[in-house]
């Protein structure tokens, strides 16, 4: 009976263990890959190959919980890399538990222990951006051509300059300068691939962007980026010639519906019918 229990909890031991070790990879896969290589060099956020080696645990697992607050608590190396990601702070990640952020630590120093790991790269094949990309990019950020898993159109929650009718939607940040601000073509590729926000991530596992959208819509970012056009003014240009235009059809009603009707009163007054 003894071997039979120690058998079951063995069995049980080596099933958790496995099922946790999938569940951990795709968080991570969910959450940081957009951001960080295991071994690939820098995308917007730095190589986590042995992170291990330059801080200690502790500080992984405080900066993994809550990015801005060792930011702001002016820690040499989190201002270090902020500087280093252009200003772009890591966003708080949903659904952290100090369980899941050990588990975490561990499996980046598991992966960091291998001789290549298969978070060492991109996934998203790299080739040469096409003025053909550009077309198709716009096309896809202002849903003229639907994304292929039906994940929602960009511009309803984004804007771009020069781009919608009012210049997209303001939920979400500007994506004028994206292509610079999170450090150009393969940092952008990776973030679009694995949206790690709180509010994208969740939407877009479910609707992933497909790998042969995404280098076009780094192709549209690029250019857009790339043209040195200011983010809110010609939004804010748009705007207002679209309140222009509206007041003036307004006018027009008013004028057609009430302008003879006015016309015809003041004609009998002069002609002391009133």
């Amino acid at each position: 009976m003894k071997k039979t229990y120690t058998f079951i909890i063995i069995a049980w031991t080596t099933l958790s263990s496995s099922i946790l070790g999938q569940d951990v990879e795709g968080f991570y896969k969910q959450n940081c890959a957009s951001c960080h290589t295991i071994g690939g060099g820098r995308l917007t956020g730095p190589d986590l190959k042995n992170i291990h080696l330059r801080k200690d645990e502790d500080w992984i697992k405080k900066f993994i919980a809550n990015p801005q607050a060792v930011i702001n608590s002016g820690d040499a190396y989190a201002r270090e890399l902020l500087s280093e990601s252009r200003g772009v702070v890591m966003p708080k990640v949903g659904g952290l538990t100090p369980f899941i952020i050990q588990s975490l630590v561990d499996f980046i120093i598991d992966e960091s222990s291998k001789e290549k790991s298969k978070y060492g790269s991109s996934a998203i094949a790299d080739r040469p951006l096409t003025p053909d990309d550009i077309v198709k990019g716009r096309a896809l950020f202002l849903g003229v051509t639907k994304l292929k898993n039906n994940g929602p159109t960009c511009i309803g929650c984004h804007s771009v300059a020069g781009e919608g009718l009012l210049g997209g939607g303001l939920l979400g940040p500007d994506l004028t300068n994206v292509y610079g601000r999170l450090g150009g073509k393969k940092p952008l590729a990776a973030w679009l691939a694995s949206p790690g926000s709180e509010t994208m991530g969740p939407i877009y596992q479910k609707y992933p962007i497909d790998e042969e959208e995404v280098l076009p819509l780094v192709a549209f970012f690029k250019d857009k980026t790339l043209s040195n056009v200011t983010e809110a003014g010609v939004h804010d240009f748009n705007f207002i010639i679209i309140g222009f235009v509206g007041l003036a059809i307004v006018l027009v009603l008013f004028d057609l519906f009430w302008g003879n009707r006015l016309r015809s009163i003041r004609r009998k007054m002069v002609e002391g019918k009133i």
